[in-house]
């Protein structure tokens, strides 16, 4: 039903509307009328009331919410509490109260609340209260990015309380700010990558700081998955064993965007119990949330024929165009630096005509500013001097920009956790805001806007990390060993027992590391392994990108992906620069490019194998068998394709690149080839249907474990030469595995249904980027058979339906029959 009186929110979507060429009344009536969740899209609603051809597929108006305080902790000194009321800070809300009681009394705990709910007071609480009492206590907070860090430390520094000295020590500050930081602030804000390579391997420079460590926290902490994840869940390890060491148990106080099972997740990330705070009492301005998707483009084809949508960020251009010609103060999140630069400069064309005053007044903001332009552009957004800015997700962590009218989501952002840090940054704290969520050509995209309560009515993801990663674990390990020798209690009651202590004995056999009765110690004194370990990425190793006319360095990929990326002929995209690759040489780690802005871009061609390693769960449903363990994927890049900006291949290129090997873990499933017949497909089908359900599959398992389809891997074949069967594998994108791929194992039945709902709510005939298409298909994307696919999901989704619904000979109910 909607409201007599439209708020903000819902007046900017009709303005949007109307700037699409859709009459906004009549599509608000014809089915996308702008209500609450509940009489929005009821439970059981898939997107059918869809006006036909209307790009807005669901409107749905999310109420304000108010704000619950509660009184100042007794604890708190009134130095602190009279300095946070300057601040603005009258009274902390419920989640602030009851996170910041658990950590004042020693609790490790993760507080999990929305966008702009304050969550910094949880941390600032505790540690200024433990300083006015405890003159020598110290504090370590951490965070993935430096700007955040530099946020943080900002509002602290404008506290202006005594005592506190706090300080940055990151990759940016000076040798003598990093020394007076070392030998006089209290408390250090850094990050994982300067505890890694910095704090930790000269520790006994640093024995005053973490002898009084008091509190360790971990800002943004949904961000550490994955194989960062991993990495950073050992660091911590390392740290509070080193801590340990001068005497001291820090509290952990952990901040992250709402995720599910933050306790569990926490305790997995730093190897504590940890308690979790998720009921937010932050008040929040109502937000009117739209889905939207593109149209379909007549007169363009795709690969092999598919439909083409208009481009998400030539969408997001009009509708950042629009909202500022309206006066709304408005951000455009895009996925990519040039795509920002693009989206701003679309915008600003659109208004020329309109109000040229408006062209300065839209800017973009992404990643390599200097900091000063940053600055400037942050500063300008909060004043209103700037109404439009598309940016990457720079400006979804940490920097304090609030009440905004309008946020534009120009394609999923790969997790419901950062779309809601996105959207939450319209609305905080006046009149209602819209919230638009623009479909690229992707399954994941088709799938929610077609099915809303996947999004909006939703939980949010787990976060997947492994800790036990072997390729993780054995780097992490000699640099702990480098730290302090290990110790027998060390490896068990640290870092995770039986796991690490067969990469122990490995690294002892290769001679990295010496055993002797005491424990495992690092051989040399003056060499520390830190310095080679990346955290950040697969364990494979970088390849510099280098100018050849200049031997300027422009940048690195990973090892792993550089035949696929960065091969000879490659268009490389660097700060909105073009450049194409000369030259690859991967034992030397270099690709040497030149500036180039050629008229096409390229694709990589790549034949792929799967060999079954151990398998590590198996179970037999009928026709499909369902198995998830270790694998050894071997791929080679054996060509690349020249394309058209309208995707017209104009030429393809063999290369000779050599094979590489990834030692993972991947979940696959089998079907009986007489299961296929009795669906309808012939053998000739075959290879069509699986490949086409396994790409569907790729690009969906985001929407149940944190991470992007870049992050994952398969391979399908019609007869697998180890199972025998048709097989479909999906595999994790990392040595070892990032978890992800068991993650998909777990919910393989929620996962597969939504795949096949994705390919059969599609709109195309045979199959298209929306659904079964993949922009890292190495084949091509041939051969594809989007009904094929659909009928093999329906075989492997049945199975797993009747083996969920079997009852558990276990239970009381059963027991005895």
């Amino acid at each position: 039903m909607v409201d007599a009186a439209p708020g903000r929110g819902e007046l900017l979507l009709r303005r949007v509307l109307a700037g699409s060429g859709v009459y906004p009344v009549a599509a608000l009536a014809a089915g996308c009328a702008v209500g609450t969740p509940d009489n929005g899209f009821p439970e059981d609603a898939d997107g059918d009331t869809v006006p036909d051809g209307g790009p807005l597929r669901h409107a749905v108006r999310l109420p304000p919410r108010p704000g619950l305080s509660v009184e100042w902790p007794s604890w708190v000194p009134e130095t602190v509490a009279e300095a946070l009321r300057g601040a603005g800070v009258q009274a902390p809300w419920t989640h602030q109260a009851e996170g910041a009681e658990l950590a004042h009394g020693g609790h490790d705990v993760v507080v999990a609340t929305g966008t702009a709910s304050g969550k910094s007071l949880v941390y600032q609480l505790p540690v200024l209260s433990r300083f006015a009492t405890d003159p020598r206590a110290t504090a370590l907070y951490l965070s993935p990015t430096k700007a955040l860090a530099a946020d943080q430390l900002r509002a602290l520094s404008a506290l202006r309380l005594d005592g506190v000295r706090p300080a940055a020590f990151d990759g940016d500050t000076p040798m003598e700010e990093r020394d007076w930081a070392r030998r006089n602030a209290r408390w250090i804000f850094s990050n994982p990558d300067m505890l890694h390579r910095s704090l930790l391997p000269r520790h006994g420079r640093w024995v005053a700081f973490l002898r009084r460590l008091s509190y360790v926290v971990l800002d943004e902490c949904h961000t550490y998955r994955g194989v960062f994840g991993s990495h950073v869940a050992l660091l911590l390890r390392r740290l509070l064993r080193v801590a340990q060491r001068y005497g001291a148990r820090p509290t952990l106080v952990l901040a992250s965007a709402t995720v599910a099972e933050p306790a569990a997740f926490a305790s997995r990330l730093t190897g504590r119990d940890v308690v979790a705070v998720t009921r937010d009492g932050s008040p929040s301005a109502g937000r009117t949330v739209a889905l939207w998707e593109p149209p379909l483009l007549p007169e363009l084809t795709g690969e092999n024929g598919a439909p083409v949508r208009r481009p998400a960020a030539v969408e997001s251009a009009r509708m950042l165009a629009d909202l500022v010609v309206e006066g709304a103060r408005t951000l455009a999140f895009v996925r990519s630096r040039r795509g920002a630069e693009l989206t701003a400069l679309g915008a600003q064309r659109a208004v020329v005509d309109v109000d040229p005053e408006l062209v300065p007044r839209i800017a973009a903001y992404r990643g390599g500013y200097l900091p000063e332009e940053r600055r400037a552009l942050e500063s300008a957004l909060a004043g209103g001097e700037l109404l439009g800015v598309a940016t990457t997700n720079a400006l979804e962590l940490g920097v304090d920009i609030a009440g905004l009218d309008a946020v534009v989501v120009a394609g999923f952002p790969g997790t419901r956790a950062s779309f809601w840090q996105q959207a939450g940054r319209a609305g905080r704290a006046r009149d209602e805001a819209l919230v638009v969520l623009v479909a690229r050509d992707d399954p994941m995209d088709t799938y929610l806007v077609h099915h809303p309560q996947a999004l909006l009515g939703a939980p949010v993801e787990s976060c997947v990390l492994d800790p036990t990663n072997p390729y993780v674990l054995a780097p992490q390990l000699v640099c702990a060993a480098a730290e302090l020798p290990l110790t027998e209690r060390d490896v068990g009651a640290v870092f995770g027992g039986e796991p690490a202590r067969a990469v122990l004995d490995e690294l002892v056999d290769d001679g990295v590391l010496r055993r002797r009765p005491a424990g495992w110690f690092w051989p040399s004194a003056r060499e520390q392994p830190a310095a080679s370990v990346d955290i950040r990425g697969s364990g494979l190793g970088q390849v510099a990108v280098v100018e050849s006319d200049t031997c300027r360095m422009l940048g690195t990929v990973e090892a792993a992906s550089a035949p696929a990326t960065a091969h000879p002929g490659a268009v490389y995209l660097h700060r909105g620069e073009s450049y194409v690759v000369e030259s690859l040489d991967l034992e030397a780690g270099v690709a040497l490019v030149r500036a180039e802005a050629p008229d096409w871009r390229t694709d990589a061609r790549s034949t792929s194998d799967v060999e079954i390693v151990a398998v590590r769960g198996h179970r037999q449903l009928g026709p499909v068998q369902v198995c998830f363990g270790d694998t050894r994927v071997t791929s080679q890049v054996v060509a690349y394709q020249r394309r058209a900006p309208d995707g017209t291949v104009l030429e393809t290129v063999p290369l000779e690149l050599p094979a590489q090997t990834l030692d993972t873990r991947a979940v696959w499933y089998t079907i009986d080839e007489q299961a296929l017949a009795d669906a309808g497909i012939r053998t000739a089908r075959v290879p069509g249907a699986l490949h086409a359900a396994e790409h569907a599959a790729i690009g969906l398992l985001p929407l149940f474990a944190i991470c992007d389809r870049w992050d994952i891997g398969g391979m399908s074949t019609a007869l697998h030469p180890q199972t025998g069967l048709p097989t479909v594998f999906v595999h994790d994108g990392h040595p070892g595995g990032a978890g992800l791929a068991e993650r998909g194992h777990a919910v393989l039945a929620d996962w597969l249904a939504a795949t096949r709902s994705a390919i059969a709510g599609c709109e195309c005939r045979a199959g298209c980027p929306s659904c079964v298409q993949s922009p890292k298909c190495g084949n091509g994307n041939a051969p594809l058979d989007k009904a094929g696919a659909i009928a093999v999901l329906d075989i492997v989704v049945a199975a797993l339906d009747r083996e969920r619904l079997r009852p558990d000979p276990a239970s009381p109910a059963t027991a005895g029959r």
